[in-house]
């Protein structure tokens, strides 16, 4: 706290600065604007801040040290002093083989943690060779339809050396299945087994869509997983939470804290009506947010959402283990502020972006490639997204200190404003029933979508100037990019193999391993086991998925959750 005393000598000084300095000179040359605000948020940003807007502030309570609660400043006393953010690039190539050698590249240009993105048949469930999956196989990602894929992917890179992030959420206990099935094979202890899958199904209700099975199934599964993980692989993380499609869905930052904060404590929630312990599980939850240009703004964020948490877990869930209080969290840069214009602008709008994660202490981050407003990024520009990493790494110095921006009158005030307003937004998910019923009512959509809709409307109008797009526009042209594009080739090779795949493996044991995880769905068993089994006897993605169809249905848009 600071001096009475010298709090009113600096509001006094204040007013005074005002009057004589700021005012005279406002009144003769005026500012680039009549207001300044926050980038999402329409706060309005004070001239300057002093330490009268944060005289409130309680530095044990609200900020603390890095490695101590409530945590603002970083979960880890060393931050990078200790070790660097995982430089973990998002990478799906078409086919298995593809994805093999584009990791491979990316390890020996000193990445230092895989993430891989799947096709839209694999996220939904379906067999490349689906009727559904026509025309997409390969296209967002790559295509994973049975454990040969995911053995071709890890092909020559030992799971022991590495941490892998899978962006999957509804089959998301299938590709985990996999992923520990080719660990087994490497004769890697699964104790040593590192990474995350995403498998945030909530999410997928508000804003991507990518579901299969309705609500209450999917949340049994999840901790299904969380249950299993905590015994079997205790250092894989079992769930990220994710704001990033929150805030690729067109929130603001305030909404990307609360309602990613909000969909954690439902799972929080779920998982003790299971039984599970939270001094046991929730240390295994991580947070996957979004970057966006607005620096200052995105730094308060994460720390926002760092003290939010730490509170949520020892108000609601009185959770004792540290660990369990620590917002673990992904970064990955904007996709949607890439522009199909002037791409090499995006260059410079993922290294700010990258900036603010690393100044909010993010534990892993991904930096997109300058292309990706066009296609699957090219070799060239995934190393560029790296080198950007590297370059802030080694050469910046931001990673020198924890929470360089710590104690700034500005940051401090901010994450203070956000995270009040956070808690205003979960308040009020809570007066609606919880995460589950304000999606079901179609209420967290919408505040999401009138915020889009604003949004578009600022940069229809000149209002958001969007460099290359709507101002500082340029002729530009007409030429071939250099583009990735998976073919019509790839995708029926992928067919032919997942042939080849059905043709050589024993259907009995298929069929005894799917009829087996039928019978648990219909149970009360975990079904993390007879998933493992059917995977290791080449089961498909699509025929797994397709069991727990049979027993739990298909969420249909609309339907009530």
């Amino acid at each position: 706290m600071f001096d009475p005393d010298d709090l009113a000598a600096i509001r006094e000084a204040r007013e005074e600065w005002e009057a004589e300095t700021r005012g005279p000179t406002v009144d003769r040359f005026g500012e680039r604007e009549e207001t300044f605000e926050t980038d999402t948020d329409g706060q309005e940003v004070d001239p300057v801040y002093t330490p009268a807007d944060v005289a409130d502030l309680d530095y044990d309570e609200e900020l603390g040290f890095p490695g101590e609660e409530p945590y603002t400043r970083g979960v880890y006393s060393t931050m990078y002093r200790g070790r660097l953010w995982t430089m973990r690039q998002y990478a799906g190539m078409g086919t298995a083989a593809e994805t093999n050698e584009r990791f491979h590249y990316l390890l020996g240009e000193g990445q230092t943690g895989l993430s891989m993105a799947f096709d839209l048949p694999t996220q939904m469930g379906y067999d490349s060779d689906a009727g559904m999956a026509a025309g997409e196989v390969g296209k967002a990602g790559v295509a994973i339809d049975s454990l040969r894929d995911m053995e071709t992917v890890f092909e020559g890179i030992p799971l022991d050396d590495v941490s892998t992030s899978m962006t999957i959420n509804a089959p998301a206990s299938v590709l985990l299945a996999m992923y520990i099935a080719v660990g087994d094979q490497q004769g890697v202890p699964r104790a040593e087994l590192r990474g995350t899958i995403q498998n945030d199904v909530l999410k997928e209700y508000i804003a991507r869509n990518t579901y299969i099975y309705p609500p209450e199934p999917s949340m049994r599964i999840i901790t299904d997983i969380f249950e299993y993980c905590a015994d079997e692989v205790p250092n894989f993380n079992t769930i990220s939470i994710s704001g990033y499609h929150v805030r690729e869905a067109g929130s603001t930052a305030a909404q990307e804290i609360a309602f990613t904060l909000a969909d954690g404590i439902a799972y929080v929630e779920a998982a003790r009506e299971a039984g599970l312990d939270v001094d046991e599980f929730a240390p295994q939850l991580s947070f996957f947010f979004a970057s966006y240009n607005n620096i200052l703004e995105e730094v308060a964020k994460f720390r926002a959402a760092r003290r939010l948490w730490a509170k949520i877990m020892d108000e609601r869930f009185g959770a004792e283990n540290p660990a369990a209080k620590q917002l673990k969290f992904h970064t990955q840069t904007a996709g949607s502020t890439l522009t199909a214009q002037q791409i090499e602008n995006n260059v410079v709008r993922v290294a700010y972006q990258a900036l603010a994660a690393v100044l909010g202490g993010t534990q892993s981050l991904h930096t997109n490639g300058k292309d990706e407003a066009l296609s699957l990024p090219t070799e060239q520009s995934v190393r560029t997204a790296l080198r950007t990493q590297q370059i802030l790494a080694h050469e910046s110095g931001v990673a020198d200190t924890a929470d360089p921006l710590g104690g700034s009158y500005y940051v401090e005030s901010l994450t203070d404003d956000l995270e009040r307003e956070a808690r205003e937004i979960i308040a009020e998910v809570d007066d609606r029933g919880g995460m589950e019923r304000a999606i079901e009512s179609g209420w967290v959509q919408r505040q999401i979508q009138d915020v889009a809709y604003e949004r578009q409307e600022e940069i229809d109008r000149g209002e958001r100037v969007i460099v290359g797009v709507n101002e500082y526009t340029v002729e530009e042209d007409a030429q071939d990019a250099d583009i990735e594009e998976v073919s019509e080739e790839q995708e029926q090779a992928q067919i032919e193999q997942l042939d080849a795949v059905r043709e050589e493996r024993d259907d009995e044991a298929v069929d005894a391993a799917l009829a087996a995880l039928r019978e648990a769905a219909a149970a009360d068993e975990n079904l993390m086991p007879y998933i493992v089994d059917a995977v290791k006897a080449y089961a498909t993605t699509g025929e797994i998925c397709d069991a727990m169809r049979d027993v739990f249905g298909e969420h249909q848009p609309g339907a009530a959750m």
